[in-house]
């Protein structure tokens, strides 16, 4: 089963490195990384930046269409207006039937603000107990939505994503 995390850290450059470790972890065979993405929003910004994490994705690798919706659903909706606001509905609904629900966004848009940073992971094959303790005396919040094998390769599917999916380039806005 592949799960769908997100790690939210109290300063910008935290998702990066928990990413770090846990690179080195998935050398240790403790976790599988499908793909990553990082959302780092430096105080003082009006917006975060994002960046889908290099040479963590594999074969399963969602792409830059997938983060890029989801971090404009999560971050630039509510900036952007209801018009907009509208057609991102329909597209919550169809996030929602891969795992990603109203809560889980919920969530994230709460937890994730000015400031801090967060780490969006697609994982699998993970050693709970022994990644859990690589991160002892780490202060994050752990926002977990779980999805099923046939979700995710629908997901894939939905967003049309291939072996080689092209990585965004680093810093690249969500919007």
């Amino acid at each position: 089963m592949s799960a769908l995390t997100v790690w939210k850290f109290e300063t910008p450059d935290g998702a990066q490195q928990a990413l770090d470790k846990l690179v080195g972890l998935s050398k240790q065979h403790l976790i599988e990384i499908g793909d990553a993405a990082i959302v780092s929003w430096p105080a003082g910004a009006k917006k975060p930046k994002t960046k889908q994490a290099q040479g963590t994705t594999g074969a399963g690798a969602l792409g830059g269409a997938f983060w890029g919706m989801l971090f404009g659903l999560l971050f630039f909706v509510p900036f952007l207006g209801m018009a907009v606001g509208a057609a991102m509905g329909a597209l919550m609904g169809h996030f929602a039937d891969y795992g990603i629900d109203d809560d889980f966004i919920k969530q994230v848009r709460e937890k994730v603000t000015e400031g801090t940073s967060a780490l969006f992971l697609l994982t699998s094959n993970t050693t709970v107990d022994k990644v859990a303790k690589a991160f002892d005396g780490t202060h994050m919040d752990l926002i977990q939505s779980n999805l099923t094998q046939e979700q995710e390769q629908e997901l894939r599917a939905a967003f049309g994503e291939g072996e080689e999916a092209p990585a965004a380039p680093d810093d690249a806005p969500a919007a």
